[in-house]
């Protein structure tokens, strides 16, 4: 092979590993024993650290700042910010500072998209009072996508366990096309949890994982939009500039990326899929919810049109502009606000712009961990205190679904009565798609101090 050739392709060989989505071949271990419920589901892993009492309470600035600062823990400051999966009255702007919405001081909420009547709670299950595992953000993910909680987890390591990719695709056969991880980053642990290192599961069963808002950004059009041909002896620079961007931001796997063993088709659906997006996205033309402009809204908005393209059995997508909390009270409350919206958006943008899946669909939309019940000393922009998450209160969190063959407008669990762990979304997508019984008899599934890892259908009765 010609060194200019070989060049040209080992370049866009390492620019497919940041870009593109892993493409990798099907194999089906044991077939389903139960019909499923739906064709199928999406997964939303809310917002990066979601506190309850602004969440399910709809405590706004009364149980958020009240502690703090007396003049607002009154029932005026209370209200719901979150208007697309909960109900309940907003916050009233006679009565209270109203900054969690759009504008230079947070002054205009964004209209919701779903009614009272057709909200997320109104047409789902919503599970008020939900026990996470755990108080982190990593070990919260892998919790939601193994099924379980491995304190030996480490931050920059893969899942210890199977994940759900890896289940849906071993036990239903599922090409890696039909199953995705929509990330929001390429840096940290995020590109880590798209399947485990489990003996019999691990790459070949993964999920494709894509970074919209990598590929699409400023990173991607620089580095392949135009599939540009390096000469060997002039324009090496850029080539090595992109080694270092990979080697920087996936050494943390300890080892080279898998062969991507993908099909010719699917080569070639990815590839008119990433076209589309570089025209739509120069043409600003991507779906997005309106009046939402942050990285969480832009990252559902091609999210969305992933699903229109693909039509996947198993999506989970990662929301995480809300993790400001550690600094910044108002701006987590603003992007909590258009986390909901969002949200929102996308389940109304399924059942009304993809047909192959309305009605055939079920969204499940729960945090990975929770935030503390006292704030931190750091103040914001409007004097309001900050948040971690480290205590009780970090384990205390919502689970909501709606979709075919979900119960409409059950609300379970209150503050003295907990009902279901965050870990819980395993065993039910799998019942959802018809492999409850493998994925409960792999033997991985949590059973301690917390509790046991049950379908969120189980509990219902």
């Amino acid at each position: 092979m010609k060194r200019k050739e070989f060049i040209k392709k080992t370049g866009l060989a390492a620019a497919g590993m940041l870009a593109f989505p892993y493409i990798l071949p099907s194999g089906r271990a044991f077939f389903r024993t139960r019909a499923p419920l739906a064709d199928h589901v999406v997964l939303v892993m809310f917002a990066g650290g979601v506190r309850h009492q602004e969440s399910t309470l709809q405590g706004y600035l009364q149980l958020g700042q009240g502690i703090k600062i007396p003049s607002l823990n009154s029932p005026d400051n209370a209200g719901n910010i979150m208007p697309n999966i909960f109900n309940g009255p907003a916050p009233d702007p006679l009565k209270t500072p109203i900054v969690y919405g759009t504008g230079n001081t947070g002054a205009n909420p964004i209209p919701p998209i779903l009614s009272p009547a057709n909200s997320i709670q109104s047409k789902g299950v919503t599970f008020k009072e939900v026990r996470c595992v755990t108080a982190g953000h990593y070990q919260g993910y892998t919790a939601l996508l193994q099924g379980n909680f491995i304190g030996s987890q480490g931050l920059k390591q893969k899942p210890i366990l199977p994940t759900i990719f890896e289940y849906v695709r071993k036990f239903r056969g599922e090409p890696a096309s039909k199953v995705w991880l929509v990330g929001n980053t390429i840096g940290g642990s995020v590109p880590l949890l798209n399947y485990s290192e489990y003996f019999g599961y691990g790459a070949k069963y993964g999920a494709n994982f894509f970074v919209p808002l990598v590929t699409f950004g400023q990173q991607g059009k620089t580095w392949f939009e135009d599939a540009k041909n390096y000469h060997p002896e002039s324009e090496l620079s850029p080539m090595y500039k992109l080694k270092y961007f990979l080697d920087n931001n996936f050494s943390n796997i300890g080892k080279s990326l898998p062969d991507l063993n993908n099909t010719e088709q699917e080569k070639y659906d990815i590839h008119n899929f990433m076209k589309l997006m570089f025209n739509k996205t120069n043409n600003n033309s991507v779906a997005k919810p309106p009046g939402a402009d942050n990285s969480d809204a832009r990252t559902i908005g091609y999210t969305a049109e992933l699903l229109k393209y693909f039509k996947p059995t198993l999506t989970a997508v990662i929301l995480s502009n809300v993790d400001q909390c550690h600094q910044s009270y108002t701006g987590y409350l603003r992007a909590l606000h258009q986390a909901d919206h969002s949200v929102g958006w996308l389940w109304n943008y399924i059942q009304t712009q993809i047909p192959e899946m309305a009605g055939k669909t079920v969204m499940l939309i729960t945090p990975e961990c929770g935030r503390d019940l006292y704030p931190n000393p750091i103040k914001d922009q409007n004097n309001y205190f900050a948040y971690d998450h480290s205590d009780a209160n970090s384990l205390r969190t919502f689970a909501s679904m709606i979709g075919v063959n979900v119960p409409q407008g059950i609300v379970k669990g209150n503050e003295n009565q907990p009902v279901g762990l965050n870990i819980n979304v395993v065993p039910t997508i799998a019942e959802l798609l018809g492999i409850k019984d493998q994925v409960v008899n792999a033997g991985f599934l949590y059973n301690g101090p917390f509790g046991q890892a049950k379908s969120f259908f189980e509990l219902l009765s």
